[in-house]
């Protein structure tokens, strides 16, 4: 692979969205923080078991051989990739880490610009809106409560204590579509999670799997949901027995114990905090914290063991992803699979692919949503709660600009 020549300078590139490509967009948001790439300096390739592991060591490559002149210093700057992995080892889907040929950013008082290669210039173009109506894909609602009955059964059956499972929604991008729109409507709506858009894949994400600066990490993580109150007081109510409520504990711990297993056998002082209620616009989660230590290890060596958590799998994680083939009997693509950036040291932010829709190269648009199933669980319930997760990327297609 070639050696890569990057340069970061201060800069005010403005509106940050305005600098990626209409079609395919490159972007990482949390607010009005984040980076945004155009154009494709290098692209790596990666599929099966061993896909991040093959991308850790690629990467390490990568940044061993680049020249980096960074005057800004502060995450996102300097050489960076974004990056999406597949859920499932058998899937299908290419994962990939793409290199920008220039990368806009914003972190509080800092901006900057980062050129990749040949220094070209700054042409940001205005965001069109796009709009597309989804409809029911190859698992309508009554074919998840079907698939549901079936979980729990295998669930009482000892198969699994925890199975999440997805439905999915499909739509199509007209030929000329401005997938920027999309992005810019979940930043609006959903200020407080990760807007993500790589390689055709774009949400917001509400998960950070891992993030990682100088060593030191933090990972959250979610599982236990339950729609907002239409009052004050009723939406009070709700997040109190959401936080006591036994089928939701159960369906968190499972989540939350799998992921500090892992954190823990790679940092040690790897600490996590109580469940708490976190509030999103449309919705409650149970939420816990995760931080700790990691060294110099590369936030791709800890997607190799993290992934999938239980918060997207089930438990036992092998068993879990056995029914998951087998009761969906889709390739989920890279929906619940890692995405987000990596920066030359190892360091970045990557979320877990949620409330988000992947497009094709066709134009062809796939959304999916899923609730964790265990023993008691309700199917009228679970297609509800897919329902609420649905809602953030349905609402960016019909209506991207409110």
């Amino acid at each position: 692979m070639p050696s890569l020549h990057v340069r970061t300078e201060r800069a005010e590139p403005g509106r940050l969205l305005e600098h990626a490509e209409p079609r395919w967009p490159l972007a990482i948001r949390r607010g009005a923080d984040g980076i945004v790439g155009r154009g494709v300096a290098m692209r790596l390739e990666f599929r099966g078991p061993s896909r991040f592991t093959d991308a850790a060591d690629a990467w390490r490559d990568v940044a061993r051989d680049a020249v980096v002149d960074d005057a800004v210093a502060v995450p996102g700057t300097g050489l960076v990739a974004f990056g999406a992995f597949a859920f499932d080892d058998a899937s299908a889907a290419t994962s990939v880490l793409i290199v920008p040929k220039l990368v806009v950013g914003r972190r509080g008082d800092d901006e900057w610009v980062t050129w990749i290669g040949d220094e070209g210039r700054l042409h940001p173009t205005a965001v069109e809106e796009v709009r597309v109506e989804l409809t029911d894909g190859a698992i309508d609602a009554e074919r998840y409560r079907a698939v549901v009955t079936e979980a729990t059964e295998r669930i009482r059956a000892g198969e699994a204590e925890k199975i999440v499972v997805a439905r999915d929604r499909v739509g199509q991008l007209p030929p000329d579509g401005d997938v920027r729109s999309v992005a810019v409507g979940l930043v609006q709506r959903y200020p407080d999670a990760v807007t993500y858009a790589v390689d055709g894949l774009v949400g917001a994400s509400p998960e950070t799997l891992i993030a990682a600066h100088r060593g030191h990490f933090f990972s959250r993580v979610l599982a236990g949901t339950a729609a907002r109150g239409a009052t004050p007081s009723r939406d009070a109510e709700i997040a109190e027995a959401l936080a006591s409520g036994d089928k939701d504990l159960r369906e968190h711990r499972f989540a939350a114990d799998s992921a500090m297993a892992v954190l823990r056998e790679l940092a040690p002082d790897a600490r996590a905090s109580e469940p708490f209620p976190l509030r999103l616009p449309n919705l409650w989660h149970l939420a816990t914290d995760i931080t700790g230590t990691l060294g110099d290890r590369s936030t791709l060596d800890v997607l190799a063991l993290l992934h999938p958590t239980a918060a997207v799998g089930g438990t036992p994680r092998e068993a879990s992803l056995a029914l998951i083939r087998e009761l969906e009997g889709v390739d989920r693509g890279r929906y619940a699979g890692p995405v987000g950036w990596i920066d030359g040291d190892g360091g970045g932010e990557w979320v877990i692919a949620l409330r988000g829709a992947e497009i094709a190269a066709d134009g062809g648009i796939r959304a999916f949503a899923g609730a964790g199933i265990v023993a008691g669980s309700d199917p009228e319930a679970e297609l509800a709660e897919t329902g609420v997760k649905l809602r953030p990327i349905t609402d960016a297609l019909a209506d991207p600009l409110p």
